[in-house]
């Protein structure tokens, strides 16, 4: 055991170190969510990741992500972040994929090795091929909904896909998954609270994304924490569930 995991090691014995330093997980999207969610998961000892999100740093993100600051604007996020893992962890086995996900690509990246993976992306399209390439490979799958309009910490929660309410985005991802005879086994982060639709902004519809909703500090952050944990805590325990 490295002598920075010693609390862990308390927590989560020497077996479940051992088996998170021998545990292998993709995060897709770095933004508000899955930045918050990779450092989560790095610093609980996970040894293998792979990360993937094509986009850089933007002056708006300063508000909610974690690689944002004025000194990495215009810096791609897989290479702040990735910078940051390898700091918090020098013997981690970290993959950087600068792209954005096309369906083709993301089957091919998806594949068996993966003991997780964790869907941190704000469009519907790659995140719908993303599950879907997961739950074909039969690789276990946290999406994160939407974070974005959203205000109360306390209405946060995980429960699988067919049980998710009231979240617009859930609703969507739900009946488009069932049209590939999905219908469950995707847990899914999501909060109860309907989205602030005074907050909506339309975009030029690039990278599958027509419209985007206020966010602030929290909320983004608290999605990647429960992803995170949902992941941890199944991989302490390797194939029980928690």
């Amino acid at each position: 055991m490295a002598i920075w995991q010693e609390r862990a090691e308390l927590l989560f014995k020497e077996q479940g170190l051992e088996n998170l330093k021998n545990s292998n997980v993709l995060i897709v999207g770095l933004g508000g969510v899955g930045s918050f969610a990779a450092e989560f998961i790095v610093r609980a000892g996970v040894g293998n990741l792979t990360i993937v999100d094509g986009d850089t740093v933007d002056i708006t993100n300063i508000n909610r992500q974690l690689p944002a600051l004025h000194s990495t604007v215009d810096f791609h996020k897989v290479d702040v972040v990735g910078d940051r893992l390898m700091d918090i962890n020098p013997e981690l086995n970290l993959t950087r994929i600068n792209e954005f996900l096309s369906p083709e690509r993301t089957h091919e990246i998806v594949t068996e090795e993966f003991d997780y993976v964790m869907d941190c992306i704000d469009s519907v399209t790659p995140k719908l091929n993303l599950i879907i390439a997961a739950k074909r490979k039969k690789i276990k799958v946290v999406s994160c909904m939407g974070a974005g309009g959203k205000m109360l910490a306390s209405k946060v929660t995980v429960k699988d896909i067919s049980k998710t309410e009231v979240c617009p985005l859930a609703k969507n991802i739900r009946k488009r998954l069932k049209k590939e005879k999905i219908n469950k086994g995707v847990k899914a982060v999501f909060t109860t609270e309907m989205p602030d639709e005074s907050s909506v902004k339309l975009t030029d519809g690039k990278n599958y994304k027509k419209s985007f909703y206020g966010t602030n500090s929290w909320m983004p952050a608290l999605f990647g924490l429960h992803a995170a944990e949902t992941v941890i805590k199944h991989l302490i325990k390797k194939n029980k569930e928690i």
